[in-house]
């Protein structure tokens, strides 16, 4: 799955069978990895980009990722576009660093969905058949900015070597070591240390991101913007139980309810969702923070005005005291139909399972918007490299490697500033240390509606308590668009991405 951001526990239920083909596979020796293989390609717009063309390099090979000792720690698999006729070519123009999170995810839904110059032609919220259709993307981020896609180790064809404490890799900030060390290596080899840096994660990425900012500015990379798409910052909004985990979902709930016509019929989408978010702080934060201190004729009060949000019975609402949890809107909100709703981006659906599959990580799991497009993506992006670029790679593409590397994921985080680890992080605190330290760094954060696997409230209500200058917060500008956790599966999303993208690079 491309961005299975609450679901270290999920991941394992899928049944992937991986645990036999990967887990340390020796990157210096035993097994080689490919040559890079590089060919020169052509861009050309259509629609909004019409007229436009880029000449481009487009490399598929591999980083040393080194401790600072020289022991190859693993290889990292990378895809990069260099653009080669733009006025701005060489070491003058951006590089960005782009990935999917997970953690346990490699880049190619980021490229092969979103901004790389490639992409697969999408259906609204309907299931990708055949033949799978790949376009010149009209909105790719090359068009401001060289691109650099990256697996992370464990991931796609990433490699761990072979004597390697996985341990210290597979984790927050063992993570984000990584990554720094992999782009080191790329502006290195490809002589760009006086280029833009730019980052650009989705989902578990922007917490990648958050910690990466900090280390590469603390190992002398001055970054000059980052991009968080469908975010997350602390993580005990993931669990189930805390006022945190409710009051974010209520929101993405709302909008849900309303796109499948259970709720606020004939008021603007945008509308509705200020209005959901206004209330769960007004009215339903009070209500959770009493917990069973609430007098039972508010709750029924607050279960009333909850039920015209959510499209579910105040009855069902109240029986559960406000909570709420996304199995349990998914299975309910259109069990009149035998279906179930999605989870990255809430607007597909599917029959549901039937009744002896009770199994919830197994049902978190099951997602009918990542089933919709993922496979999609990687045949275009395998066919594109072997095809295009005469790249032979290993025939199993790691896309998700959550058994090896998910599961197995250290959460504990030593946040900027405090003495002591923490085993939830919060990591806008290191997004916080990252711009004060450097306040010309700009920061772009972007979310979805429909997005229950990185909810948008909390994203805003991380952000407010990092008490940022006026200064720093005028260094900060937020994107909510109509879609879901994979943005650029809605093409009037991905439309209006790519020109706030362009702004923000300008």
């Amino acid at each position: 799955m491309s961005e299975e951001m609450s679901e270290a526990t999920a991941s394992s239920a899928k049944g992937t069978g991986m645990s036999e083909f990967f887990m340390a596979v020796p990157a210096e020796k035993g097994i080689d990895t490919p040559e890079p293989k590089t060919a020169r390609l052509s861009w050309k717009g259509s629609g909004a980009s019409e007229g436009q063309s880029i000449a481009y390099d487009c490399t598929a090979g591999h980083l040393d990722v080194r401790a600072d000792t020289g022991k190859l720690l693993g290889k990292m698999f990378s895809l990069t576009y260099v653009a080669a006729d733009t006025p701005d070519a060489g070491p003058s123009r951006p590089v960005t660093f782009c990935y999917n999170g997970g953690p346990g995810c490699a880049s190619v839904p980021i490229n092969f969905g979103g901004i790389g110059p490639r992409r697969v032609k999408t259906d609204g919220v309907s299931h990708l058949a055949f033949p799978i259709e790949v376009e010149d993307n009209p909105y790719t981020l090359l068009r401001q900015s060289d691109l650099v896609f990256l697996d992370a180790l464990g991931t796609g064809w990433s490699s761990v070597a072979e004597d390697a404490d996985t341990s210290k890799i597979f984790g927050v900030d063992g993570d984000a070591d990584a990554f720094c060390r992999a782009i080191t290596t790329w502006l290195e080899e490809n002589g760009r240390w006086t280029s833009p840096v730019y980052l650009f994660g989705e989902s578990y990425g922007t917490v990648r991101n958050s910690v990466l900012m900090r280390f590469l500015g603390e190992r002398g990379v001055k970054v000059a913007g980052v991009t968080m798409l469908s975010a997350i910052f602390d993580w005990v909004q993931t669990l189930e139980g805390e006022d945190l985990y409710h009051l974010g979902m209520m929101p993405t709930m709302a909008a849900a309810a309303q796109f499948f016509g259970k709720a606020g019929q004939g008021v603007d989408e945008d509308e509705w969702f200020d209005r959901a978010m206004d209330w769960c702080e007004d009215v339903m934060a009070p209500a959770l923070l009493r917990g069973d201190r609430l007098d039972p004729e508010r709750e029924a009060e607050v279960a009333a005005q909850m039920s015209e949000f959510l499209g579910l019975s105040a009855e069902h609402i109240q029986r559960r005291h406000l909570r709420i949890t996304l199995d349990d809107f998914r299975q309910s909100i259109l069990a009149d139909e035998g279906k179930v709703c999605g989870r990255l981006d809430m607007r597909f659906s599917s029959d549901a399972p039937v009744a002896v599959q009770g199994s919830s990580a197994w049902f978190a799991a099951e997602d009918a918007a990542d089933d919709a497009v993922e496979s999609s993506w990687t045949s275009a992006f395998r066919a594109f490299v072997h095809d295009e670029l005469g790249y032979r790679g290993p025939a199993r593409y790691l896309t998700s490697n959550y058994e090896q590397v998910g599961t197995k994921w250290k959460w504990e985080h030593q946040e900027p500033g405090k003495d002591w680890p923490s085993s939830a992080p919060n990591v806008a605190y290191d997004i916080a240390v990252a711009m004060r330290r450097n306040p010309t760094m700009k920061l772009c954060i972007m979310g979805g509606r429909y997005d229950a696997a990185t909810t948008f409230w909390n994203v805003a209500h991380d952000m407010s308590c990092q008490f940022l200058s006026a200064e720093l917060k005028g260094q900060v500008e937020w994107h909510r668009y109509g879609c879901g956790h994979m943005a650029y599966v809605d093409v009037p999303t991905l439309e209006r991405m790519g020109r706030d993208m362009e702004e923000f690079y300008k």
